[in-house]
């Protein structure tokens, strides 16, 4: 006698399986753990190709900004990132949760104006 279980219903249940046994096993939580960590260097490491690759395909663009112009972009995108990252811990009070607003909103802006000034020219 052969079932016939929609695929979806067959998929969740294959997860539901799996979580329960990584939540069963003793060193199921450490072996979670570590794929989590996997998966985050991979995706970490798939942005740092494509942020190689926009750089290296618009290389000329980004020289044509000049010294000043570029500077501020590029201590823009880093604000920016470095606030990303500190999202748990400016977010855990009210002023660190105003701080990051700020720190997010005036890396934005000066994106914008950089992007502004350049389409003037």
């Amino acid at each position: 006698m052969k079932l016939n279980i929609n695929s979806h219903v067959r998929d969740a249940l294959i997860v539901v399986v799996l979580a329960a046994i990584v939540d069963g096993v003793s060193a199921g939580q450490s072996a979670a753990t570590f794929v989590i960590q996997a998966v985050s260097l991979g995706f970490l490491a798939a942005m740092a190709w494509i942020a190689n690759r926009l750089y290296r395909e618009h290389h000329g663009t980004l020289y044509g900004l000049g010294t000043k112009r570029r500077t501020i972009l590029y201590v823009a995108i880093g604000v920016a990132a470095l606030t990303f990252t500190a999202y748990a811990r400016l977010t855990a009070t009210g002023p660190g949760t105003l701080a990051w607003i700020a720190l997010i909103a005036g890396s934005a802006y000066a994106i914008y104006l950089v992007f502004r000034s350049y389409k003037q020219y």
